[in-house]
């Protein structure tokens, strides 16, 4: 090790595991929300799935940690104190959000509020626009194709399976699910798992125990610990999200969960391996969105989708006030 783990930097750290569970509390659960509400899998076997299989898709690529860590905030130019201000913005919005059991998007809440910590810290020369270059991007994976995947997939399977016996395409289905539910777990940590440990891996380097190059690591012990902190906020708060995702916006059956969630995950590992950063949260939901469209338009709960959208919509100039606001006072007083 480079130096050592100051008070400061202690801290850092654990507001970053903080926002790592909010993470787990508020996100993670979009990704076995449908598998929850259909009855194919108890809770209990959903998080265990969910957190083996989130660890794994961390394990199976850097690209987004890098972009999270390298992308909108110049390395030199950010502190300590801008990073824990920057958790700080993630845990006070997604914890107000989680209260009303509205699904955040902490890839927007991350990038939002280290942008606003980041402007604080070095001003506009610290900031790196290109970077919200892949949001953007992000934004029409998890809309566009979340939604398209989702509607496709469920036309094809009415099409291939509408004449056959419910209890026969409920069994089959509800075996595929489980494959499905998988898959979206591993997506879901491929993206999203990874970019609080590219932060606790900034922390690191800013509190001078990694050095900095241009070979971007995180250590093995920060990825079980980022993972077994997700996995923690899943298991203590999750459910109020997966109520709201698949209860209130659309009543799902398991062909309907096997088609929100295959298209979800397939959109999610498109943008992981682009280094893209998208929102899980935004990508099941609009997956689950073209699903109930393709049986009935009516069949959306679009009232809670306006609540979820809101959500969406605010998340970006909530945490970047706050980062930017937080960082202020606390350059100024400390």
């Amino acid at each position: 090790m480079i130096g050592d783990f100051s008070a400061g930097l202690i801290v850092v750290l654990l507001l970053i595991l903080a926002a790592e569970f909010v993470n787990g509390a508020t996100d993670a659960p979009n990704a076995i929300a449908t598998v929850v509400s259909t009855r194919v899998l108890s809770p209990r076997n959903a998080v265990l799935l969910a957190t083996v299989l989130n660890g794994i898709g961390v394990m199976s690529g850097m690209e987004v940690a890098l972009t999270i860590s390298k992308g909108f905030v110049q390395p030199d130019a950010i502190n300590l104190v801008a990073l824990g201000s920057a958790m700080l913005a993630i845990v006070l919005w997604s914890s107000l959000a989680w209260k009303f059991g509205l699904p955040t998007s902490e890839s927007h809440a991350l990038v939002a509020s280290l942008t606003g910590a980041g402007f604080a810290a070095g001003g506009m020369n610290a900031l790196i626009w290109i970077g919200w270059k892949k949001v953007f991007l992000g934004l029409l994976f998890s809309t566009f194709l979340g939604f398209g995947g989702g509607y496709l997939i469920i036309r094809a399977i009415m099409w291939l399976f509408g004449r056959s016996e419910r209890r026969i395409t409920g069994s089959v289905f509800g075996r595929l699910q489980i494959v499905s539910a998988s898959f979206m777990a591993f997506s879901h940590g491929s993206n999203d798992g990874q970019k609080f440990m590219g932060v606790f891996a900034l922390a690191l380097v800013v509190g001078g125990v990694l050095p900095a190059s241009d070979k971007f690591t995180v250590p093995w012990w920060a990825i079980m610990l980022c993972a077994a902190m997700m996995a923690i906020g899943t298991s203590v708060g999750g459910w109020r999200i997966i109520r709201t995702m698949g209860v209130k916006m659309v009543k799902l059956e398991p062909y309907q969960g096997f088609a929100a969630e295959t298209g979800a995950a397939t959109a999610i590992e498109l943008a992981s391996g682009m280094g893209i950063p998208v929102s899980t949260t935004h990508t099941i939901s609009t997956s689950i969105m073209g699903v109930g469209a393709a049986r009935r338009f009516s069949a959306v709960r679009w009232g809670v989708v306006q609540e979820v959208v809101a959500a969406w919509v605010l998340t970006f100039p909530v945490c970047g006030f706050i980062g930017w606001g937080a960082t202020t006072l606390a350059m100024r007083y400390f």
